[in-house]
């Protein structure tokens, strides 16, 4: 029987934690900051050291402060380390953390690389070699490339090394998320005595804490039933429309689940659930504490009652996918040790579909559940993600109202620190390299429709673009990171605008740049603008498979160069013919001389696809990878590549003439 003493899980007192339960991860570093997350199953007392690789002396050192650690359970601590000086640049540097246990290398050999006594990187000021990409599912079939990524840097000097590697969203799912990884889940939040949170009272839930839900029967598989739904009616399409006031004068209401995904039986709802599986998703030390057969061992009986036949065939699936994933979080744990690493959210963070539309925020805010569960994973993301991003933008108000929170967890205290995230507008950020890098919330601060409440939002309002746009003003190359392609497939966009047309924009995530017309004009403006920079660098990812295009402005002389590249997924991918027909009616629909594009937000640009160098006319890539940029003096890509999960690199070679005569065959532009 699990106990709960003030509100915390307690600790089952045989098992043996070790100090460090997650990372280290390197996150901001520059020539004056260097930060590192890790999570410790007790407070750290550690003294951090900086030295030239080789040197048998640091030349910096400092302690690890009291300041920079928040105690989230009985045995777990968040560990924000930050250090500020005087750091070398484009120079090979090694560090070491000595722990009350010793030196964090000592205990675990694991994160070195071969012959290395400490953990190595370089503090770049040019983002010339950038890893990128999101996505990553930690049960989809597809293998993990992020270990082909370790691979791949174990082989390299710390000078030919990328310069930071940028991971753009969906680092969790926590949507959906695999049988055995729940119960992996349920396991840690006891392990590390996390908090047992109650839900909000009042709320639609029957439920009044987290060990509720635990002991609920539809606890695997079966959550979609326990998840806040709404009351439909139609009030979500245009009434002005005669005919829509007919049709929802006769239809009867309806109810619909506030959480949109197909694959919600699994669906994270309460803060331990979703910082638990950061943990899952980055390290293996708490994989070695959990049995992930107990299910399976317990003939699959839940509080009661046994799983359906499909449920444990769909189970046993997960878990052969779960164990190989599992199996390569060493080298995950040691390339985030190594490489600056940086983070933005996109919607599976949170859940599927996110403020999709103003009719999905709606719902969502009204459900008083439904805003505990969107506000546990801006918590978790803040602490896992957004802290080491940039710590600057959370001042000491902030961590205030976070640690007590942490200290006191009561539904009280959560719900006022929630609310403050909401209001948050600080999720975006800038990496001062060169080219800079402007790292795009295209989340929170959405240009929401006026028109119909089921309409997509566009993926930031005016003011956000603005200030993007200022941003960039007079910058000679910038690298934007979105979440989603600003110029995506236009086949697939017709489709999605489809789907909107007839009310259903949730039913194929209608979420693209061009779908709300503010924000795809807006957006087209500021490339327009004649102070903006001469080389535009987008990464993308969120669509599982990757491409590249290089942009023009139609009627300009002096156009500044666009390039749109995407790597998707780390550890996902694509329906494969699906996304064959995709690929092959966007060729088909859109070739360089059909009016089909003057129907379209891009008729101003002129794209051009490049070809990968596989066999074949594909352009789309279908493959979980790790996209591999590298640019130019000048800001311009040199190398466009996707290093795939079982190490294949493929290029998108450069078009030679952007002119529509030097197009071969299969090249073709909007």
């Amino acid at each position: 029987m699990v106990q709960v003493i003030d509100g915390f899980f307690s600790k089952d007192l045989e098992t043996e934690l070790p100090l460090l339960l997650a990372g280290p991860i390197l996150r901001k570093v520059t020539a004056s900051h260097i930060s590192i997350w890790l999570v410790s199953s007790e407070a750290l007392e550690a003294r951090f050291s900086l030295s030239i690789k080789g040197a048998s002396e640091s030349f910096f050192q400092a302690d690890v402060l009291a300041e920079h650690q928040i105690q989230i359970g009985s045995n777990a601590w968040v560990v924000h380390a930050q250090f500020s000086g005087c750091f070398p640049t484009d120079t090979a540097l090694q560090y070491q953390l000595a722990t009350q246990q010793g030196d964090i290398t000592a205990l675990m050999p694991s994160l070195l690389y071969r012959d290395e006594s400490a953990l190595t990187f370089s503090i770049k000021p040019r983002a010339d070699y950038v890893l990128h990409g999101s996505c990553r599912n930690p049960h989809h079939p597809s293998q993990d490339s992020l270990v082909a990524a370790d691979d791949k840097v174990a082989a390299q000097a710390v000078s030919e090394r990328p310069s930071l590697l940028m991971m753009s969203g969906d680092q969790i799912y926590a949507d959906h998320v695999a049988g055995p990884t729940l119960d992996a889940i349920e396991q840690v939040i006891k392990l590390l005595g996390l908090s047992n949170e109650r839900l909000p009272a009042g709320c639609e839930s029957e439920f009044v804490t987290a060990q509720d839900i635990f002991n609920s029967p539809h606890h695997f598989y079966g959550r979609d039933k326990l998840l806040p739904h709404y009351t439909s009616d139609l009030d979500s399409v245009d009434q002005t429309d005669s005919f829509f006031r007919r049709l929802k004068a006769r239809l009867p209401k309806r109810q619909l689940p506030v959480f949109s995904s197909r694959e919600s039986e699994n669906h994270l709802i309460t803060f331990a659930e979703y910082f638990a599986m950061y943990l899952l998703v980055w390290s293996p030390q708490l994989w070695r504490l959990v049995n992930t057969n107990r299910l399976a061992e317990q003939n699959f009986k839940v509080n009661g009652q046994t799983l359906s036949a499909k449920w444990q065939q769909v189970w046993h699936e997960e878990k052969k996918h779960l164990d190989a994933f599992v199996a390569g979080l060493p080298q995950v744990q040691r390339l985030m040790a190594h490489i600056p690493t940086y983070m933005i959210f996109d919607d599976h963070d949170v859940t599927d579909d996110w403020n999709l539309t103003v009719g999905w925020e709606k719902a969502a805010f009204d459900s008083l559940l439904a805003r505990r569960v969107i506000g546990n994973g801006l918590i978790s993301y803040w602490l896992c993600q957004g802290w080491g991003n940039a710590p600057e933008h959370f001042d000491d108000s902030f961590i205030a109202l976070a640690r007590c929170y942490f200290s006191q967890p009561s539904a009280a205290h959560q719900d006022a620190f929630i609310a403050h995230l909401y209001r948050f507008e600080q999720w975006h950020y800038t990496i001062e390299t060169q080219p800079k890098m402007l790292v795009l919330d295209t989340r929170t601060r959405r240009w929401r429709s006026e028109s119909r409440m089921n309409k997509p939002s566009g993926l930031m309002d005016w003011e956000a673009l603005i200030e993007m746009q200022q941003a960039m003003l007079n910058e000679p190359a910038v690298i934007i990171v979105s979440a989603a392609p600003m110029f995506g497939v236009k086949f697939i966009e017709t489709l999605q605008r489809g789907m909107t047309w007839l009310g259903q924009p949730l039913l194929i995530d209608a979420e693209n740049w061009m779908a709300h017309p503010g924000s795809a004009n807006t957006l087209l403006s500021i490339f327009t603008h004649t102070k903006t920079p001469t080389n535009f660098v987008i990464l993308s990812g969120d669509v599982h498979y990757s491409f590249a295009y290089d942009i023009k402005l139609r009627f300009r002389r002096s156009s500044p160069n666009i390039f749109q590249i995407t790597s998707s997924g780390i550890k996902n991918e694509f329906p494969n013919r699906l996304l064959r027909v995709c690929d092959t009616m966007d060729r088909l629909l859109y070739s360089p001389r059909s009016p089909l594009n003057w129907l379209t937000k891009r008729k101003r640009l002129k794209i051009f696809k490049r070809d990968p160098d596989t066999h074949g006319h594909d352009r789309l890539i279908n493959r979980s990878a790790i996209g591999e940029l590298r640019l130019a003096e000048d800001g311009s890509p040199s190398h466009i590549s996707i290093l795939t999960a079982k190490g294949e690199v493929i290029a998108f070679p450069p078009i030679e003439k952007l002119v529509p005569s030097s197009l071969s065959s299969h090249q073709q532009y909007d």
